[in-house]
């Protein structure tokens, strides 16, 4: 049987006595450690596939579908979802949940992301599998490897996770196998960089926090120059601006900053040097992946992948004026991602990473017309630094 619902549970929309803990992320203010637009946050499809398998795994031990269902997301909070679908058959239980990404213009708005679970022999552990709609990698230099469902290593954790914990409850091995499906998700991937990055027959399932920033391009840069006004006003000597989550986690440990010397720049490069060109701080650590800072080491000022590509030409051209033999300069033109590169040039034992971080230095410095002191700090996938130019 087969139930169809909204995509909301009740608590969006704040029904009394709601703590903060069970309310979904999408209701708390955008940015809100700081003075900033607020915006409402959505889910990511890793947050959506947990609470789905959450369900559909809970329903297969107790032959009842939690409805809302909760989740723990990776930094503690605990969100809700309403099924959109669930049904039982055959030993498999399948939960739906309709993906919510906010105030963002993300792909994925909307979809429907659902998880089929089933049991698995003493010892199986949890496998993946791609049903409809969900890619399967087929190129190296990604986070999953080649013939594995597009199912990034968080989700994967978190799923994991979900699976373990209802299983000790009941007093069973954690084994199941968790299959993610998207219906439409074929079409959806031909609006991403998916087919270029080698995963085929649909869309990844991503996210690091759960949690869904809304990208509106002029509510996020607004809320960098309120993020800089806040460090000015408060004499701030030292800010950091970062791409991310990661990079922000990676900065954190060079640096004991105060909570509101950290910018959320995302991909806004350009809108944050050309407001501290205005609006000066003493000195700033711009914080970034590879990938990200490669491009603005090119001189990009958006780093977002839909407006601005990796060249890996000229990451081929740097790794020749760094002395790289000539096959590993070729390989790069034909590398299927940029962290792939990255790879190549540290068994290579050629410092590439720290020669984007002093290009993309000199682009920084150039953009804000060197009213700021900065230095750049490149972060690999893993979360280590791998590339530094100093102020």
């Amino acid at each position: 049987m087969s139930v169809s619902k909204g995509g909301f549970s009740w608590r969006t929309f704040g029904k009394p006595g709601t703590s903060q803990a069970e309310t979904p992320a999408s209701t708390i203010p955008a940015m809100s450690r700081k003075k900033r637009a607020v915006l409402r946050r959505g889910w990511t499809t890793g947050a959506c596939a947990t609470a789905a398998t959450t369900a559909a795994y809970a329903a297969l031990l107790t032959g009842e579908f939690p409805d809302p269902v909760s989740i723990v997301l990776p930094k503690g909070e605990r969100p809700s979802f309403a099924l959109a679908r669930h049904a039982i058959e055959g030993g498999i239980a399948s939960a739906g949940i309709v993906k919510d990404a906010g105030d963002d213009p993300d792909v994925t708005h909307g979809a429907l992301v659902i998880a089929s679970v089933r049991r698995l022999p003493a010892g199986g552990g949890v496998v993946f599998k791609a049903g409809e709609g969900v890619g399967t990698v087929t190129k190296p230099g990604l986070p999953v490897a080649v013939g594995e469902p597009a199912i990034n290593p968080v989700p994967r954790r978190m799923m994991s996770e979900a699976i373990a914990a209802i299983a000790a409850a009941h007093g069973v091995g954690a084994d199941a196998e968790i299959t993610i499906s998207v219906p439409g998700g074929a079409e959806i991937a031909k609006r991403t960089w998916n087919p270029r990055l080698g995963i085929v027959g649909g869309i990844s399932i991503l996210g690091t926090t759960g949690i869904v920033h809304p990208y509106s391009c002029s509510a996020w840069i607004a809320s960098i120059h309120s993020g800089i006004d806040v460090a000015r006003a408060n004499h701030l000597e030292h800010a950091a601006a970062c791409t991310g989550t990661s990079s922000e986690e990676g900065v954190k440990k060079l640096y004991d900053l105060p909570d509101i010397a950290f910018i959320d720049m995302g991909d806004f490069a350009g809108g944050t040097l050309k407001y501290l060109r205005r609006h000066p701080l003493p000195r700033l650590t711009i914080g970034g992946g590879f990938a990200k800072l490669s491009k603005l080491a090119g001189g990009a000022l958006d780093l977002h992948s839909g407006r601005s590509e990796i060249d890996r030409g000229q990451l081929g051209r740097w790794l020749a004026e760094l002395g790289a033999p000539a096959p590993l300069v070729a390989k790069a033109a034909g590398a299927n991602t940029a962290s792939e590169i990255l790879s190549e040039a540290e068994a290579a034992g050629i410092g590439l990473a720290g020669h984007v971080a002093g290009l993309a230095r000199v682009a920084a410095l150039a953009i804000s017309d060197n009213k700021v002191a900065i230095e750049v700090a490149v972060f690999a996938r893993d979360g280590r630094l791998v590339g530094r130019a100093g102020f």
